[in-house]
């Protein structure tokens, strides 16, 4: 568990990283997205 919580904290941080230098909301949104449905794929159905 701790793992995946430390993970979690460092996707949180490279995701704030990125937002620095992306200053477009939207391509953070599309960017966002993909990832989330990546993440979701990953995590649930894998």
């Amino acid at each position: 568990m701790r793992r995946l919580i430390g993970y979690s904290f460092f996707c949180i941080a490279v995701g704030m990283l990125i937002t620095l230098f992306i200053e477009s909301a939207v391509v953070l949104v599309i960017i966002s997205g993909i990832l989330l449905l990546i993440g979701y794929e990953l995590f649930c159905c894998g």
